[in-house]
């Protein structure tokens, strides 16, 4: 058993009222968390759901062939999602509940949010905010993103509030960027294993395809590490579209990444986006997990640090407070782009994607607020983030589990191909059926489009109660047995009583 670092942070000490000046420099759509449950017999038409949408469903008669469509992709890839919530583990209704280790959320510091977003700076209900504002977002919002950008991304030179556009969430900022870049049927590259939630961002509104640049384990020499992208194999994908006939507009690049934990350096940014620039395309680059990176010997750097973008008007950066403030239900997600066409069709889209005037306040107060940042939450955050994932390695090296980790993000990426005797997906799908049926909820690697069985993505940053239950219940699936662990009954060390799920 591991205990979670904790301290008092009901009386921070810095300024954390109206009357202080901080002047600030800065799957998310993982809310359906899809990619755990992906059924492997229903095959995804033509390039990640677009296709003949006809020939998805026949017994929908009441849907236009884009609802079923829709439709289609819900009921093929949240069954595991649906099945939690339907048994949820609950310290004290349902013991024998399902552990999620599945979905992406950091649930480690509520008792830190909770305390700061009751502040009394917190509460404000004036006109302008009960009414219609700039489509982009309120002006006092994103001048406080863009000094928080400044000073978190590191940028050369402040960033400058006219390049932010705010919705709700970064799944939203997928489906805008989408639909203004591509017309329908175009693609963009996206290197694999990914997210899995960003093909139904990518495709339900703007009918648009990934087209993917497969990544796989091996290690070729000194300096390569397993699933490390590069522009070689960049280069391979694109052409192999282009042999398909499909017009490839664009590169989706998410660092730190997601499910790998990988961290580009800043050559490696350098060298995708000089790649995107040769080929005239688009590069979205999502960096959701930017303040996630727990492991101080890891150097991460956003694009937005470089000292300049090979092709600006291309160059498109997402970030939310989904993962990095543990807010995934509060859906809030900010583009920064220079390039004003692209910022003007993104921001018409938010009449659909906005935020409230009352959510667009209260995240520009927390985002202002680098003191409790920095001193208090940040920190401690990472503290626990680095205390769960010590855990959840140490009990996987018992194992003698191989796994990838980097430093960074909510999860380890783990080889279990040893578990499959023929290496085929038809039994990772059974040996992620043997988890969920033991309740316990992962992500397998297919529905991250990993193109090697057996590999699976297991979220840590959950409350130490939880996540010894959970490991306990792998280890006996991992070992033959069926039966549902025990629930030991939480200790104070194990789970302070002021966290809650």
């Amino acid at each position: 058993m591991f205990t979670l670092p904790q301290k008092d942070f009901r009386a921070p000490t810095t300024c954390l009222g109206p009357t202080c000046t901080q002047d600030l420099g800065s799957s998310h759509g993982d809310d359906l968390e899809g990619e755990c449950s992906r059924k492997l017999d229903q095959k995804l038409p033509e390039l990640c759901g677009v296709g003949d949408p006809a020939t998805i469903s026949s017994d929908t008669s009441y849907l236009s062939s884009r609802g079923r469509m829709i439709k289609w992709f819900w009921d093929s890839a949240e069954e595991g999602y649906r099945t939690y919530h339907m048994d949820e583990y609950d310290e004290d209704k349902n013991h024998s509940g399902i552990i999620n280790l599945g979905t992406s959320e950091n649930k480690l510091c509520f008792d830190l949010l909770s305390w700061r977003l009751s502040q009394s700076d917190m509460q404000r209900v004036e006109p302008s905010l009960l009414q219609y504002a700039d489509w982009r977002g309120h002006l006092f919002l994103r001048e406080e993103v863009a000094k928080f950008l400044s000073f978190y991304c590191k940028s050369p030179v402040p960033l400058r509030p006219e390049n932010v556009v705010v919705l709700n969430g970064g799944a939203s900022l997928f489906s805008a960027l989408a639909t203004v870049l591509c017309e329908a049927g175009e693609a963009f590259l996206i290197p694999t294993p990914y997210y899995g939630a960003i093909t139904q961002h990518m495709c339900l509104y703007g009918n648009v395809r990934l087209a993917y640049v497969y990544l796989d384990s091996e290690v070729t020499g000194l300096d390569t590490r397993p699933f490390q992208l590069t522009v070689e194999k960049l280069e391979m994908a694109l052409r192999e579209a282009h042999s398909e006939s499909i017009k490839v507009k664009g590169l989706i690049l998410i660092n730190p990444q997601n499910p790998l934990g990988d961290i580009y350096s800043l050559e490696e940014l350098q060298e995708y986006l000089v790649f995107a620039k040769r080929h005239r395309l688009h590069v979205i680059v999502d960096e959701v997990y930017m303040l996630s990176v727990f492991e101080e010997s890891v150097g991460y750097h956003s694009v937005l640090s470089l000292e300049r973008l090979p092709d600006p008007q291309r160059t498109h950066v997402m970030w939310a407070t989904s993962k990095d403030f543990g807010m995934s239900g509060l859906r809030f997600g900010t583009l920064y782009t220079e390039n004003q066409d692209v910022a003007t069709a993104v921001a018409s889209l938010c009449r659909y994607h906005g935020l409230s005037g009352l959510v667009q306040y209260q995240m520009a107060q927390l985002l202002r607020d680098r003191d409790w940042i920095n001193q208090v939450y940040l920190p401690e955050n990472h503290a626990r983030l680095k205390a769960a994932h010590t855990y959840v390695s140490e009990e996987l090296r018992a194992l003698g589990i191989p796994f990838l980790s980097r430093g960074a993000g909510f999860f380890i990426w783990v080889d279990l191909r040893k578990y499959l005797p023929k290496g085929t997906f038809e039994e990772e799908m059974l040996l992620w059926r043997r988890f969920l049926d033991n309740k316990v909820l992962l992500s397998f690697g297919k529905a991250f489009e990993c193109k090697e069985p057996g590999w699976f993505r297991f979220v840590f940053s959950d409350q130490a109660h939880r996540l010894c239950l959970g490991m306990q219940r792998v280890r006996q699936v991992l070992a033959g047995k069926s039966q549902v662990a025990e629930d030991p009954r939480p200790s104070q060390s194990q789970e302070p009583s002021d966290q809650h799920r």
